[in-house]
């Protein structure tokens, strides 16, 4: 889980300052002191780190704040302005061109992740009004256009791709007159990567921003190459002038130095991130709210997000008129955990509650969710609706169709008895369909 051990640290460290009614001089820099090892330990740069502390010592030492009635809470807050600062302030947009196309250039090392990447974005775009042409331009890398195509059928995404030329600015060229004809607002180019920065590789990306220009150029790094994605950020910058970055396996790394360095040394900002393997996992990066994930404050407007996205407003509604007429029966149950699932990763889900941050992803099996599924599915459709049917005869055979145990059923049925009990009491509540959105961390935990 990404800044994993990053957060354990610094959430440590706040804890113990809000806990103190006062700070004094020695207490701050030896909490300065921890705050810098927790960093260093992060693969965060070096220099970054040393001028990240300056300035929390420097607003930290101020007489306001030591003679305050809540100095912990003062000191807390300074480090998560000043983190929010290091990772960029504010979120960054794409700037897209009131002339379309938008043309969009992804740019970086191979293996990188630039190809599924591009395939998330056009993903992403899509879901806010675009009309995005995914085009083949690494020209090099076997099979490199076959997998674009496959990510585009996938995504139900139009990829453009001239498998008989090696010329990626005619490729490029032609790619735009497809995407005006075709009435494309965006355009994304999966260009080619090498696996390291060499002469050609840039001469190449000169070649295609000079003949194209692109609108934006985002450099695609691999996080967990912590302080290489750094020195990859600084090169391509210097060399080929990017606009921003898209941070990939974001999910995989627990340290996050790269992602707490490489707004500083380029100056350009993180604009997205991709936090897992599924096409629809990548999001647009909030300084703000990557910064109270990290120091365990939570992440609610991106579970809000989520859950907008995830779940279907007709079928709330439905469910409501059904909840007030019939009651909550197995089908709803295993409508509404497919929609969370839909939401992402459930541990990444508890880690952006508050209070349930330091909830551990050893503690949580994901398999219970296709355990569940596997036991809705191997009941009857009278069963289903009937749960009071499922007597000792039916439930083995339940067990035996699932690939589970009796044990695994029986667990399972007392749980969702107690969702059945939840869900009677909001019966009584006018808005239930939006409660369905706002289940608290309990009534999620007791899905499992």
């Amino acid at each position: 889980m990404a800044f994993e051990g990053l957060s354990e640290r610094l959430q440590g460290i706040t804890r113990k300052l809000r806990g103190k009614a006062r700070i004094t001089e020695s207490d701050l820099k030896e909490v300065l002191r921890e705050v810098k090892l927790a960093l260093l330990e992060a693969d965060v740069n070096y220099k970054i780190v040393k001028e990240f502390i300056a300035v929390i010592e420097q607003k930290a030492l101020g007489q306001d704040v030591l003679k305050s009635l809540t100095p912990g809470e003062q000191v807390v807050k300074i480090v998560k302005d000043e983190m929010i600062e290091l990772l960029g302030g504010t979120e960054s947009k794409i700037n897209f061109t009131p002339n379309p196309p938008t043309i969009i250039m992804l740019v970086g090392l191979q293996g990188s992740g630039k190809t599924t990447t591009a395939g998330k974005l056009a993903n992403l775009l899509r879901k806010e009004g675009k009309k995005p042409l995914l085009v083949a331009c690494d020209v090099y890398r076997p099979a490199a256009i076959k997998q674009l195509q496959v990510v585009g059928k996938q995504l139900n995404i139009p990829v453009f791709a001239n498998e008989n030329s090696k010329d990626v600015v005619l490729i490029a060229r032609q790619a735009l007159s497809h995407a005006i004809s075709k009435l494309n607002d965006v355009v994304i180019l999966d260009t080619a990567g090498r696996l390291h920065i060499d002469e050609e590789l840039m001469n190449e990306l000169k070649n295609v921003k000079a003949n194209v220009k692109p609108h934006e150029i985002l450099l695609v790094v691999d996080s967990m190459t912590g302080q290489d994605a750094v020195n990859v950020a600084q090169s391509f910058n210097e060399n080929l002038g990017i606009d921003g970055v898209i941070l990939t396996k974001l999910d995989g790394d627990t340290r996050g130095g790269a992602a707490l360095s490489v707004k500083k040394v380029t100056n350009r900002p993180i604009k997205f991130a991709a936090t897992g393997e599924k096409l629809s996992d990548i999001e647009v990066f909030h300084p703000d709210r990557m910064t109270s994930r990290i120091l365990g404050m939570g992440d609610v407007l991106s579970i809000i997000e989520k859950a907008e996205e995830a779940f279907d407003e007709e079928e709330a509604v439905k469910l409501e008129k059904k909840l007030r007429k019939e009651g909550f029966d197995l089908d709803d149950y295993l409508t509404q955990l497919r929609q969370i699932k839909k939401m992402g990763s459930f541990s990444a889900i508890l880690k952006m509650i508050p209070g349930l941050n330091m909830v551990k992803e050893s503690d949580i099996d994901e398999k219970e969710f296709v355990k569940i599924e596997a036991i809705i599915c191997s009941m009857t459709a009278e069963e289903r609706r009937k749960p009071k049917l499922l007597n000792a005869s039916r439930r083995i055979r339940i067990a035996k169709g699932s690939g589970t145990k009796v044990q695994d059923v029986n667990k399972f049925m007392n749980s969702f008895e107690q969702t059945q009990k939840i869900m009677k009491k909001m019966q009584s509540e006018k808005n239930i369909n939006k409660m369905l959105k706002g289940l608290d961390a309990n009534a999620l935990k007791k899905l499992r």
